[in-house]
């Protein structure tokens, strides 16, 4: 029977599954805009050198323009020095794409047997890599299964989601900007992985980035022995069949599929219970701190969607007006040299020379408005990242609601067979001399009363790790949150004075060589 200590673990569910289902909603309405080929704050499908402007590529005629400018009018500020050597780093790059057959392929389909690898090259100070620079090929599959292991040894953490993979990737695998996309998609994945304090030194993505050929990341107990710390093995009969044994991770993680089938029906009817019952859960939740912490991620992304979204009109502004007055210099320069076709007298000369100056001005406004554009993108991308960050979160508190679900189902199941052996020992006991048959199950059911009781402190302690592990990330990420958006701010604002001052620049150096028409007119 169920002990006070056991009834006063309580916890319930609450909101988990409606929070968690609109804010998937939010979530995906506002990534599907960023992640469109237009979205200004996405990356650019088509790779550009890295000190070249992402937005130069549609002003061809204007740039025409601007060679005839002196360059050094035109140079943008020097980047950011380096990190200091001391701080441990761990950089991850992605390239060299490669086409690749398969070798046991037989199918008839043209194309639908290759696939391509990607050059993944690691530089860091790590110790626990043990060098400084490895070099693998890996396919996205091996992507996917780095996800899933990370998913499944790290449950409760915030593990950055991994790109999607694409449902027509066998029709446009043999475009080069598919390609091109999706390196970049993964570069950023691991990137985001290398940056997290915990996955960095982990040895599934230490494993990922150093063994190469096929990826040798099979399922085993090592996960299970990691979050359980020797958990018992545990019979299947716990869920129906009496005749095999289970790893305790086959407990302490969600349940999966047809695999697991009759503790699904169980875990589904637990939940019922805990929606419509009336009664109270036999585990009751009562952390209050992180139910408020959870509905205040929820109404952050709500905001960071908002905040993401207007940043995106703010970089189509900037480049509109970069396009607009880059086009309103180049009409200039076509005006200015049909008066000089067509002059008669010098004043006529002087004028359009005046007008050129003007369409000079025009064109280096365009350039630095696009130079500008791109400083934007830089700084207010950050607000695509943490908002990308929340499917990571949302994932991370699912896995504290199954567990949870998983430590009720078993008090549930613990109790109910208690209350079966309490009946089968009073009847057996009426019986003068007892019966033999009915020992025998009451001592089947004791030996399932003692194995239940072992999983319920295996879902107890697993509950456990992921609420601390959910506790630390929600710390973690309002620190890094804090130190992102000051630098975002800060950055964001002393581009948006320097460029200003250099647009202003310009247009001063054009007003002080026309003032003479303002005193002619006086």
């Amino acid at each position: 029977m169920m002990g006070g200590k056991e009834s006063m673990e309580t916890v319930s569910l609450e909101d988990d599954e409606e929070l968690t289902s609109k804010s998937h909603s939010n979530y995906r309405s506002a990534m599907t805009s960023l992640s469109d080929s237009h979205h200004p704050l996405s990356p650019s499908i088509v790779a550009t050198p890295a000190d070249s402007d992402p937005l130069l590529a549609p002003q061809t005629h204007i740039l025409h323009v601007e060679q005839q400018l002196n360059p050094n009018e035109l140079t943008m500020p020097p980047p950011p020095p380096p990190p200091p050597l001391n701080l441990e780093y761990l950089n991850i790059t992605v390239s060299d794409p490669l086409k690749e057959m398969e070798s046991s392929s037989a199918s008839i389909v043209p194309g639908s047997n290759t696939y391509v690898t990607y050059l993944i090259t690691t530089k860091t100070n790590l110790p626990d890599y043990g060098g400084s620079d490895f070099s693998v090929r890996r396919r996205f599959k091996d992507v996917v299964t780095l996800s899933d292991r990370l998913s499944e040894g790290y449950r409760g953490y915030f593990i950055p989601p991994r790109p999607d993979k694409s449902v027509v990737e066998s029709q446009v695998m043999q475009k080069q900007e598919f390609v091109e996309q999706r390196r970049l998609a993964l570069e950023k994945y691991l990137q985001k992985l290398a940056s997290h304090p915990l996955i960095k030194k982990s040895d599934e993505l230490r494993v990922f980035l150093q063994v190469d050929g096929k990826l040798p990341l099979p399922t085993t107990t090592d996960v299970a022995s990691r979050v359980l710390d020797g958990a018992v093995k545990l019979p299947k009969q716990l869920f129906g069949d009496s005749g095999n044994v289970i790893g305790p991770q086959d407990v302490v993680l969600p349940a999966k599929g047809g695999k697991d089938l009759l503790r699904l029906f169980k875990e589904l009817k637990q939940s019922v219970a805990n929606d419509w019952g009336g009664s109270k859960s036999p585990v009751d939740d009562g952390d209050k701190d992180f139910l408020q912490k959870k509905e205040r991620l929820h109404n952050l992304e709500l905001q960071l969607s908002n905040a993401s979204k207007q940043a995106e009109s703010l970089v189509k502004a900037q480049q509109d007006m970069g396009e607009t007055i880059g086009e309103l210099g180049l009409a200039f320069i076509k005006l200015t040299k049909f008066e000089n076709e067509r002059a008669t007298v010098n004043t006529q000369r002087e004028q359009a020379a005046d007008m050129r100056n003007v369409a000079t001005a025009a064109v280096k406004a365009s350039r630095l408005y696009r130079e500008l554009n791109s400083q934007t993108v830089k700084h207010l991308d950050i607000l695509h990242e943490h908002l990308s960050l929340m499917l990571g979160v949302h994932h991370a508190f699912s896995d504290r609601s199954s567990a949870l679900l998983t430590l009720q189902t078993l008090i549930s199941e613990l109790s109910s067979l208690n209350s079966r052996a309490e009946k089968l020992e009073t009847a057996t006991s009426k019986i003068f001399g007892g019966d033999k048959s009915r020992v025998r199950k009451l001592e089947e059911l004791k030996d399932a009363i003692r194995v239940t009781e072992d999983a319920k402190s295996c879902a107890m302690r697993e509950y456990g790790r992921i609420k601390e592990n959910n506790r630390s990330e929600i710390d973690r990420i309002n620190r890094e949150r804090h130190v992102d958006f000051v630098n975002m701010l800060r950055g964001f604002v002393t581009s948006q004075v320097a460029y200003a001052e250099r647009i202003g620049q310009e247009w001063s150096k054009v007003a002080e060589e026309t003032s003479r028409y303002s005193r002619e007119s006086a």
